[in-house]
C-alpha cells in the first residue's frame, strides 16, 4: 500500500496553502494497493517535532476501502477524532519556529471499529491494535516564514 499527494513530494515542502498560513485545507491524497481483505481505512497525521509532544492534527477512521481518493480541502464524512487543537477536523502544520516534519499515516485494518466520534488518537491507536493489515506513510516538511 502506498499514498501520494499531488500536491508535495515524500519529503518535500507542503505548499502554505494546507497550513495555518493558508487556507488550512487539507492536502489531496490518492491510497493505492489497498489489501483486498482490507475493511476499513483510517488516518492519523502528525507532527514528532513539536516541542512538547507529538502534535496530532487529523484523525479519521472508518473509511471505506473504496475511498482511496481525496481531493484539497474536501469534507470529511466518516468519524473524525480529537486533535491536539481540540477540534475534529484537519487542521494544518503551524509550527511555532523551525521546519517540521507531518506524517500522514494510512491503516488499512481488517474490521470496522467501534470507536465514538471525538475520541483521541490514543484510543484509536489502541482499538486498531492488532487489526492492522498494511500501513503507509507520506511525510511533508513546513516551516514558517
Amino acid at each position: 500500500m502506498r499514498v501520494s499527494s499531488s500536491a508535495f513530494e515524500n519529503e518535500g515542502n507542503i505548499p502554505s496553502e494546507f497550513t495555518c498560513d493558508g487556507q488550512d485545507l487539507s492536502p489531496p491524497l490518492d491510497i493505492i494497493d489497498v489489501p483486498k481483505e482490507a475493511k476499513t481505512l483510517s488516518i492519523i497525521m502528525d507532527d514528532p517535532d513539536a516541542p512538547m509532544r507529538t502534535f496530532t492534527h487529523w484523525v479519521v477512521w472508518n473509511i471505506p476501502t473504496s475511498k482511496t481518493q481525496f481531493t484539497k480541502g474536501e469534507k470529511i464524512d466518516f468519524a473524525q477524532g480529537n486533535t491536539s487543537f481540540g477540534t475534529t477536523e484537519y487542521g494544518g502544520p503551524c509550527p511555532p519556529s523551525g521546519t517540521h516534519r507531518y506524517f500522514f499515516k494510512i491503516y488499512a485494518l481488517d474490521v470496522k471499529l467501534d470507536l465514538k466520534y471525538g475520541s483521541g488518537v490514543k484510543e484509536l491507536q489502541k482499538v486498531m491494535s492488532g487489526h492492522i493489515l498494511a500501513e503507509t506513510v507520506l511525510m511533508g516538511k513546513y516551516s514558517r516564514r
